[in-house]
């Protein structure tokens, strides 16, 4: 059975360790704060300008003046700080942030990722992704593996506007736990009842598999 948007998010958050300061791009990774282990200590940083964020607030008890990037009402955690776009894009390219979490429409299978521009539709213009694929070591991606007409969105190569290149190392879909490599993606885990042939058949790109692949433990 394929996973909701909730159960990506579950799964990337045990990517989380204690002491990261963790960037959440807009959709699915905004979700991640609310899965991370209550054992550990996590910095979640958003380009707007926060740090330390939290989970999302119950109804009734927004903020309209906490907000993420993508204009969603937040929590701040105690010691939370907030500044502005200069010193929260310092932070991202000088390397600061231990693990980016984003959104895509397309990978490749050599890590390329497109995630800002479908032609045709207006945008208001790439954003803050351009920096943080340029400058983080450790990108997550969390997606579906295929898009609303059943096409695969992990390909061979982009076919949308590029954000950045060779700059994806994992990818969690609502089928299975990728990571990229040179030569390919390499299935590492799949989602609970999801076959390894569902995931094939759901792949355009290389996909290489080795041994048994495990359920994702969630």
């Amino acid at each position: 059975m394929a996973l909701d948007k909730k159960g990506i998010a579950k799964r990337i958050a045990k990517e989380v360790k204690n002491g990261y300061y963790v960037n959440l791009g807009i959709g699915i990774p905004t979700l991640v704060a609310n899965f991370v282990r209550d054992d550990i200590e996590v910095e979640f940083q958003s380009e707007n300008g926060v740090l330390g964020m939290g989970p999302f607030p119950f109804e009734g008890e927004e903020d309209p003046d906490l907000i993420n990037a993508g204009k969603q009402t937040i929590t701040a955690l105690p010691g939370a700080s907030f500044f502005d776009s200069a010193m929260s894009f310092s932070m991202i390219r000088g390397q600061h942030v231990h693990l980016t979490i984003l959104g895509a429409m397309e990978v490749a299978e050599n890590g390329d990722i497109a995630n800002w521009k479908i032609p045709g539709y207006m945008v208001k213009g790439m954003g803050g992704a351009m920096d943080l694929v340029a400058s983080a070591e450790n990108i997550i991606v969390a997606m579906t593996h295929t898009n609303k007409k059943g096409d695969s969105k992990l390909l061979k190569k982009c076919s949308l506007p590029l954000t950045g290149v060779g700059c994806v190392k994992k990818i969690v879909t609502d089928l299975a736990v990728l990571e990229v490599t040179q030569e390919g993606f390499i299935l590492l885990e799949r989602a609970p009842g999801v076959s390894v042939e569902a995931i094939k058949k759901a792949t355009e790109g290389k996909l290489i598999i080795e041994g048994d692949i495990p359920e994702m433990d969630i």
